[in-house]
């Protein structure tokens, strides 16, 4: 249940401001609701008052919740400089956010969460990613400054994979196979291979295997599309689309996904040729740049280019373990996992018997 916002006021007074504490201007109302502060609330104290409090702020929020409504017309709370602060006047600063978040609705449980923790930004603020009416880049903002935990309301999909879940791969010598790439120890414990759905990953990106408009399609690209929500499709439009072998980045709205890198591969129906071998390359080194430019520290790939753009699988492997060999051998320290996320068994058959090959056991 929301509070209303004679609590919300109410509890304001307990906050210390950057600018000075909260001075009360219409004390009087407050005395006649029977909301009395005598004592400051801070982040190192969990009671109020002389005497241990059985809940954190419940003596006050009690009293607020007793109080009336009062007039938002009305100048509330000045800060320590004197100049006023609230939503009429464009709802600026933490106080502006803070009256927004109250006429939001927010639970008392989330306020008190984020008196104690100082998120109260993020909590108070919410976004729908069920609907295309939303601004993206308010909606963007909102979800990458939260934690992973407070993340966890807005996903889309449900059963989500954690990347503590997702196994790492480790060469064995008798699996070793010759091949031109020599043991790289700085690499062990940064490689998976993880057969399922990509959009139920819960770690920093997974790429997408997108078509040049960037607003969707069939495979793997309309799945992500799908569970991202509606804001995913805003956002991209206002990327202009994307070029064979570059790579764009968004945010992952709805996913488990922190980031969404979309990245358009090589059609080759007609045959593979060394321009589509250099643009295949292309698509996974600007993706691991894209990822690693942006702190994204764990990044899942889909097989790229091998649906119905015709890439045969068994020489996309290659061109995407050698890619991701070399960039891990030259920015090992800027990526915790590369997963390689694959749906069909053949597939997961190819990357079993080809990853000894670009990443061998001693």
């Amino acid at each position: 249940m929301a509070l209303p916002m004679s609590a919300w006021v109410s509890l304001i007074g307990t906050v210390p401001c950057t600018t000075g504490r909260l001075s009360r201007v219409r004390a009087a109302d407050f005395q006649t609701a029977g909301v009395k502060f005598k004592h400051i609330l801070t982040p190192q104290s969990r009671q109020l008052g002389p005497k241990p409090a059985t809940s954190p702020v419940r003596g006050h929020i009690n009293a607020a919740l007793r109080a009336d409504k009062f007039s938002t017309t009305t100048t509330l709370w000045k800060s320590g400089h004197g100049s006023a602060s609230f939503l009429p006047q464009g709802g600026r600063g933490w106080l502006g956010k803070f009256a927004l978040g109250a006429t939001l609705g927010v639970t008392a449980a989330a306020l008190v969460q984020s008196l104690h923790t100082g998120t109260f930004t993020a909590m108070a603020l919410k976004v729908n990613l069920n609907s295309a009416d939303g601004d993206w880049k308010e909606a963007k903002d909102f979800l990458l400054s939260l934690s992973v935990k407070d993340r966890r309301q807005y996903y889309r999909t449900s059963n989500s994979v954690p990347l503590d879940d997702i196994p790492v791969w480790t060469p064995t010598a008798d699996a070793s196979k010759s091949g031109a790439y020599e043991r790289n120890e700085k690499l062990d414990q940064k490689i998976s291979l993880y057969s399922g759905d990509i959009t139920k990953l819960e770690i920093d990106a997974i790429v997408n295997a997108a078509n040049k408009t960037l607003l969707g399609g069939g495979g793997v690209d309309g799945a992500i599309h799908r569970a991202a929500g509606p804001l995913l499709k805003k956002e991209c439009a206002s990327l202009h689309g994307c070029e064979t072998g570059e790579a764009k980045i968004t945010c992952g709205y709805g996913l488990p996904a922190k980031y969404v890198i979309h990245t358009v591969g090589p059609i080759a129906q007609g045959g593979v040729g060394e321009n589509e071998k250099k643009a295949l390359r292309s698509c996974y080194k600007n993706s691991l740049k894209t990822a690693t430019d942006n702190g994204a520290r764990s990044v899942a790939f889909p097989c790229i280019s091998t649906g119905i753009y015709g890439y045969p699988p068994e020489q996309a492997v290659h061109e995407a373990l050698a890619t991701v060999r070399e960039y891990l051998d030259a920015h090992h320290d800027k990526l915790d996992r590369v997963i390689f996320c694959v749906f069909l068994p053949t597939d997961k058959e190819l990357y079993l018997q080809n990853l000894p090959v670009y990443f061998p056991a001693a």
